[in-house]
């Protein structure tokens, strides 16, 4: 795939059974803030139906949002669907509550970077901007 035009796009996700969505909700406005493009997803997103938002949306990146304990299985599932539908240069990112002892593995798995809480908004959206698909020049 070539270099995405106009500002970078970000699914903002929030997998699996999580009903708490602020934190994921405080990402998305800072990346709106910051001139991304951002679909927010809701809340009790499968994998498939994020995966499908990113691919219908164009997205540069996901942004996945978990409490629950279940981010080995989701994240993986997502980053599996995305191989499956030869979209792997879509960034996959995540936060939320992670213990530190599973980020290794996260990241094996192919999810780019993990945020735990006390990551800065202004940290994400850096981080977003320096490694998602760049916007071509105008």
């Amino acid at each position: 795939m070539g270099v995405a035009a106009g500002p970078i796009r970000v699914v903002v996700a929030k997998p699996g059974l999580d009903g708490h969505d602020r934190g994921a909700k405080v990402i998305a406005r800072a990346l709106r803030d910051a001139g991304m493009e951002v679909i927010y997803t809701g809340l009790h997103q499968t994998p498939e139906q994020i995966v499908d938002t990113a691919l219908q949306e164009d997205a540069d990146a996901i942004g996945l949002s978990i409490l629950s304990g279940a981010h080995n299985t989701l994240f993986t599932a997502v980053i599996e669907l995305l191989r499956e539908r030869d979209a792997e240069d879509i960034l996959v990112f995540g936060g939320g509550i992670i213990p530190e002892a599973d980020i290794p593995l996260l990241k094996e798995k192919g999810v780019a970077e993990i945020f735990t809480p006390g990551a800065t908004t202004a940290s994400i959206v850096d981080w977003v901007r320096a490694n998602a698909r760049q916007p071509a020049e105008a």
